[in-house]
């Protein structure tokens, strides 16, 4: 029986995991979502293949996994960055700086490396759920501002900090397209 490394049996469970992720995590950021195996994975945490089958299902699973903690990451720095407007606006914009921030400092590389990775059938509500959350903070704001059309005002927020995301990663300075891309959801969220 493997030795314990944590005081409980569940802080142990929770430890092992979190010790696979990071494994997976690695692996991806060196090689992409593809070379997630749970050989691979078991390898890099030194684990025997049936230790891993112990937490996850499959390695389709253990991705699945990993892009569901990225995104729940993502959320929580999106939710921080606006954790102290008091106003929509204030949302819109702080929001906007967190996610692009987020792009900026390179924290988004994990996801982009496992965007194209095949997620299993099972997963794919908890995944959308997820990425719904990443918007949450906007879905209020947006009515607050009195906007009509809430979700196409979403759809365009999403489609700036995507083409903002292209620009900082080709190279064009972070912090002047953070300030434009925001200006722009403000300019337009406010245009009605």
């Amino acid at each position: 029986m493997p030795r314990i490394e944590t005081q409980t049996l569940a802080e142990h469970r929770d430890w092992r995991r979190n010790q696979l992720i990071e494994a997976a995590a690695s692996i991806a950021l060196e090689s992409g979502g593809a070379a997630i195996t749970v050989a691979a994975v078991a390898q890099r945490a030194g684990l025997s293949r049936t230790s891993v089958y112990e937490y996850f299902g499959s390695g389709s699973e253990l991705v699945a996994d990993l892009v569901i903690d990225e995104l729940n990451s993502f959320a929580e720095t999106l939710n921080a960055a606006v954790a102290d407007c008091v106003d929509a606006q204030c949302i819109v914009t702080c929001w906007v700086k967190g996610a692009l921030t987020y792009i900026a400092d390179g924290r988004h590389l994990l996801a982009k490396a496992l965007n194209a990775t095949a997620m299993p059938q099972s997963r794919t509500q908890q995944i959308g759920m997820a990425h719904r959350a990443l918007m949450t903070p906007l879905m209020k704001a947006v009515s607050n501002l009195g906007v009509k059309d809430a979700q196409r005002a979403l759809a365009f927020i999403q489609a700036i900090t995507d083409a903002s995301t292209k620009r900082i990663e080709s190279g064009h300075d972070a912090e002047n397209e953070i300030a434009y891309a925001t200006a722009f959801c403000i300019n337009g969220l406010m245009s009605k």
